[in-house]
């Protein structure tokens, strides 16, 4: 396979159509390898139109998502150098690596030991040092990391029923999170701001589809 080759196809054909026009996320698309975050199995689909399994014998568990979902997500967030960002779903370490080359610091959560081993491998090799990967169980996922609160940005890599008004609170005003939210079989990208102490906004940008982030309640107690 032609890598260099595959990767500006990623981009020209599949990531630019999108509307993702930023330079900056696509120059972050054309310099990190996202092939050295596949598993080793399918790396000859690193910049396919797929979401990539990430754990073999979990054929409905954890993905890595599509580069133009991921891309797009990047480019609205529209994360800034001075920025703290929290992702929740680790996975194999790439979306996490890119909010690094665009904030500050990445705190990323992740609940599965081998995926965490793995984030933390993919990442080292790849230079990123400022990304910090926390090993939680399912439900303290969920929770976030009040402790780091707050955050400019919030990454939800996976989908969920609703977003927990606990992590929309994790933000500083003027923050965004991001999140894949609804049911089968559609559900939304959308992007909320704190726009006050208690008061938030929302965006649609996109139809789509997800697998569900362990530990999120299918019908929170507290939603915004």
């Amino acid at each position: 396979m032609n890598t260099e080759l595959a990767r500006f196809n990623m981009i020209e054909q599949q990531i630019r159509p999108w509307e993702v026009l930023d330079q900056n996320v696509l120059t972050l698309m054309a310099t990190v390898r996202r092939e050295d975050f596949v598993p080793p199995a399918l790396k000859s689909l690193a910049f396919a139109d797929l979401q990539l399994p990430l754990i073999a014998d979990e054929p409905h568990g954890p993905v890595m998502l599509e580069p133009k979902i991921q891309a797009k997500l990047l480019q609205e967030l529209q994360v800034q150098r001075h920025e703290k960002v929290l992702e929740i779903g680790t996975g194999s370490g790439f979306m996490a690596a890119l909010l690094a080359h665009r904030g500050q610091q990445v705190h990323t959560l992740e609940c599965r030991a081998a995926l965490v081993a793995q984030a933390r491998e993919n990442l080292r090799r790849a230079g990123v040092t400022t990304v910090r990967v926390v090993e939680v169980t399912p439900e303290d996922g969920a929770r976030g990391l009040p402790a780091e609160a707050p955050f400019d940005a919030i990454v939800l890599s996976g989908s969920v029923a609703e977003v927990p008004r606990a992590l929309l609170e994790q933000l500083k005003v003027g923050g965004r999170l991001a999140a894949i939210v609804g049911e089968l079989p559609i559900m939304r990208a959308r992007i909320y701001t704190r726009v006050g102490p208690e008061a938030w906004s929302e965006v649609d940008l996109f139809d789509t589809v997800a697998p569900r982030l362990q530990g999120f309640a299918e019908r929170p107690r507290f939603a915004f």
